[in-house]
């Protein structure tokens, strides 16, 4: 006799993983279904014609959207739009043709027309063409330029409704975390206004050909894109604290680290510009060499400038300066060696020559000197250098 089994048959283990799995795509094809179905539905049964929507009040602009605005307004005619072109021969034909080289910004600097740029903004034109925020453009001449803080000078003759000069700060007082403003033609698109901070101050960066140092640079996080060079840099008050020099960026586009050349050096270089074309730094009438000073650096183990050479009748001359000093015999013996400018420290050519650059011709700086290891005080008398 059969016994009797009390329980269905078992499905094996891999029928019931099939079943499930077939459970499972069902309901989800189940759902995207219903996900393409149901807009259709719901538009069915929806009313054909879209409601009115009404305009929510937006109530007053904040405080500081109000100053911001009012800024740019104020400052928005000091600003100038700078297209350039340059003379080319053609290589088949021997004809002379102009063609346009690039843009960049600049600013409004006094009544007289004279307008502020950065010299690689102009550097290589044979023509700059100066746009005004009213629309009238004019051809600008060369007033004088200096490559030393990539500034330069141009002039345009506005014969009635001068625009107003852009309001001048000071650089000295800077403080990292304070707003700034930032006016330009980025990419060519005019008059557009951005907004940062200063993010750090006494920057450096290599300038035009990698043959100077610009110095005393402030940093800020304000877009800066190509087209904005040589617009100005503001400060709250809409004052400018700065001209817009350069960025750094490996894509060629803001990063958010931009620099500009500070006012308070724009004040000593602009109106030497101005009245002789050209700006004379003031030095010390020695003779001193960047490669030759990092050598001697080491061999010494010195932080400080190594005097070549005094230039006789010079201003360091006549304080007492020495320089290398050669025997006889052929041997020579190591002059003065600068360390400090008053009390600032000094460690490169570069750095030496910042220094100088915030005096004026004329002025009496102290020299901290190391003469044969001893320290040693020195007043010098700047003269203007060549």
């Amino acid at each position: 006799m059969t016994p009797y089994n009390r329980f269905p048959p078992v499905a094996p283990p891999r029928d019931r993983f099939l079943q499930r799995l077939l459970i499972v795509t069902l309901a989800l094809a189940a759902l995207m279904l219903l996900w393409k179905v149901l807009p259709a539905i719901e538009d069915w049964f929806s009313p054909k014609q879209a409601a009115e929507r009404t305009v929510t009040p937006r109530g007053d602009l904040a405080a500081d959207e109000k100053s911001t605005i009012e800024l740019f307004e104020h400052a928005r005619g000091s600003v100038v739009f700078i297209t350039t072109a340059q003379l080319v021969r053609d290589a088949w034909t021997r004809n002379v043709m102009q063609v346009p080289r690039g843009t960049g910004s600049g600013f409004i600097w006094d009544d007289a027309g004279h307008v502020v740029t950065n010299l690689h903004v102009i550097q290589g034109a044979s023509q700059a063409t100066v746009k005004l925020s009213d629309g009238r453009d004019y051809q600008a001449a060369l007033v004088g330029a200096s490559p030393a803080h990539d500034i330069a000078v141009l002039r345009i003759g506005v014969g009635f409704k001068r625009p107003p000069p852009v309001p001048i700060g000071t650089s000295g007082d800077l403080r990292v975390g304070q707003k700034v403003f930032a006016i330009g033609n980025p990419f060519g698109l005019d008059w557009t206004l951005t907004t940062g901070i200063v993010s750090a101050l006494d920057r450096s960066l290599p300038g035009e050909g990698g043959e100077t140092t610009i110095e005393h640079l402030i940093q800020t996080d304000a877009a800066i894109n190509p087209g904005n060079s040589g617009g100005p840099l503001l400060d709250s008050n809409g004052r400018l604290i700065g001209i817009n020099t350069a960025i750094y960026s490996p894509s060629g586009a803001s990063a958010g680290i931009g620099f500009a050349v500070p006012v308070d050096t724009v004040m000593r270089v602009v109106p030497q510009l101005i009245r002789n074309g050209k700006y004379v730094r003031p030095v010390l009438g020695i003779e001193i060499d960047e490669g030759v000073n990092e050598r001697l650096q080491r061999e010494l183990e010195v932080e400080g400038i190594v005097v070549l050479r005094v230039m006789p009748g010079s201003a360091a001359d006549k304080a007492g300066l020495r320089g290398i000093r050669r025997e006889i015999d052929g041997s020579m013996y190591p002059g003065d060696i600068i360390v400090s400018l008053d009390d600032k420290p000094v460690d490169s050519v570069a750095r030496l020559t910042a220094r100088l650059d915030d005096h004026r011709v004329g002025d009496v700086v102290k020299l901290g000197v190391l003469r044969e290891g001893k320290p040693l005080s020195l007043s010098v008398t700047l003269q203007p250098g060549n």
